[in-house]
């Protein structure tokens, strides 16, 4: 007598496993973000911090202006939060914008960095 036993049914088997797959990766995967950083320093005027966040980042007057006195006071701010390579591209017009025509000592542009965003 033959005896049955629970065999997979290889076939039905591998089909569960590509729909798995399948599944798994149709989940759109978030891509790290990065904060750019715009930096303090004394060469450089509010109006130029407001009109270099308005030209390159298209934030309102408002946004500059809250972003200019961050970084008056806490010797820092947080520009944007994006794809890495967004952000270095951003930065990397930070460090492109010139000097303040304003402040005559001023030699040339504002420093950004970048830094990814750490999770909640």
């Amino acid at each position: 007598m033959k005896s049955k036993s629970a065999v997979a049914d290889p076939v039905t088997s591998q089909a569960t496993d590509v729909e798995e797959k399948t599944k798994q990766s149709s989940k759109p995967k978030r891509q790290p973000r990065y904060h750019v950083v715009l930096w303090d320093d004394d060469e450089h005027s509010y109006d130029y911090v407001i009109r270099m966040m308005r030209e390159l980042f298209g934030h309102p007057v408002e946004r500059g202006m809250k972003i200019a006195l961050e970084v008056d006071t806490s010797g820092r701010s947080v520009c944007l939060t994006t794809t890495k390579e967004h952000a270095e591209l951003k930065r990397d017009q930070i460090h492109a914008f010139g000097r303040d025509a304003l402040i005559e000592r001023c030699k040339g542009s504002m420093w950004a960095t970048i830094e990814a965003e750490t999770p909640p």
